[in-house]
């Protein structure tokens, strides 16, 4: 592949379900939640320097308030790698705005790769592979590929991709097919359907929407153009200073529900989009009887979670089960593991209290 491979990082999230440890000052992307000692957004810079011109072919969008930090964690990033977005309107004006910026630099025929800042991923080699065959399609295609998750039990936190004809196969033997459907986050009755669902050669057609695209910067500015100009042409006139008047919009809902351009090759690398703390239990499953990332003395307590940022906190736990104990910089989160969805809630309630504000 002649074209050069451009990974660009979407740093610019809030990671509020991570909350308390995830908080605006320090959101879920600059946090170590693996015990390997980097943040998810180091381990994810570090992952794609073998697929590019190593630091200087990294690009990174994030906040301006987010800037710092990113510079702080990943201090061989050069400056003008580094999109900062005035105010976050999802990931349709980052992807649009990137694009563009690298088509100036690289020019019309450069592959790009988008990768959400928070992931997790198993197997490294695996996933490099995997991303080699998507960029060597995407190359000599007029193709936007997606990386689909194979399942591995019926969530309803991820939306799926629903696979049609198989199209291709990679260099790597993987096969590549024609995105037939995108499907919004079902409930458990529709996922189960999914996964039970069988091709004619045994397989399934259904795969987790990891939000990792890769395709060649003319065909997205083509298909932004008939699908999203409203986004494409401020930010082509404008730049950065577009923002204020552009739509909160994500890339899925704007273009890849639209395109007929969409393709997917499923993976199956060991991957984890961390969404919220249950995460850690997927994680670390089988190690222990419960998930022990802080000290710990329990009686009598099974399938709990619990974290403490400071080394020198203690957790006591008696008698409990399937809960979340998380210890951070003066608040303590409990929380029944089946219900972390509500943490938005909580915190909306602490923003609209001046007296809790800074605990966000």
């Amino acid at each position: 592949m002649n074209q050069p491979f451009v990974p660009v990082i979407l740093a610019g999230g809030k990671g509020e379900r991570f909350w308390p440890l995830s908080r605006k000052d320090k959101p879920k992307q600059f946090l170590c939640l693996d015990g390997s000692g980097k943040s998810l957004l180091q381990a994810t810079a570090e992952r794609l320097l073998p697929l590019c011109n190593g630091w200087s072919g990294v690009w990174v969008v994030t906040s301006v308030q987010l800037a710092a930090q990113v510079k702080n964690q990943l201090p061989q990033l050069p400056e003008s790698n580094l999109l900062l977005e005035p105010e976050g309107k999802d990931t349709a004006p980052a992807v649009t705005w990137a694009t563009i910026e690298i088509a100036k630099r690289y020019g019309e025929e450069a592959v790009i790769g988008f990768f959400p800042a928070d992931h997790w991923i198993g197997d490294e080699t695996g996933f490099q592979q995997t991303l080699q065959a998507a960029s060597e399609f995407a190359a000599t295609h007029a193709a936007i590929v997606t990386l689909g998750i194979a399942p591995g039990y019926p969530a309803v936190g991820y939306g799926y991709i629903q696979q049609g004809e198989a199209v291709a196969t990679s260099g790597n033997n993987l096969p590549i097919y024609k995105v037939e459907r995108f499907r919004e986050k079902p409930d458990r009755d529709t996922a189960t359907e999914f996964l039970e669902t069988k091709t004619v050669d045994g397989n399934c057609p259904y795969t987790w929407n990891s939000g990792m695209f890769i395709f060649r910067t003319q065909v997205v500015l083509e298909e932004l153009a008939i699908h999203a100009s409203e986004i494409l042409q401020p930010l082509q006139a404008q730049g950065v200073a577009a923002y204020p008047s552009l739509a909160k919009k994500s890339i899925d809902y704007a273009l890849m529900e639209k395109t007929q351009l969409a393709y997917v090759l499923p993976a199956n690398f060991g991957w984890d989009d961390l969404g919220d703390w249950n995460a850690l239990e997927r994680l670390f499953q089988g190690e222990t009887v419960n998930v022990e990332l802080a000290q710990h003395v329990n009686l009598d307590t099974t399938g709990a979670i619990l974290y403490a940022s400071d080394d020198q906190d203690v957790i006591v736990t008696i008698g409990l089960e399937d809960v979340i104990v998380v210890r951070d910089r003066h608040v303590t989160l409990i929380v029944k593991k089946d219900r972390t969805q509500e943490i938005k809630q909580v915190l909306k309630t602490l923003q609209d209290d001046p007296q809790y504000r800074e605990l966000l």
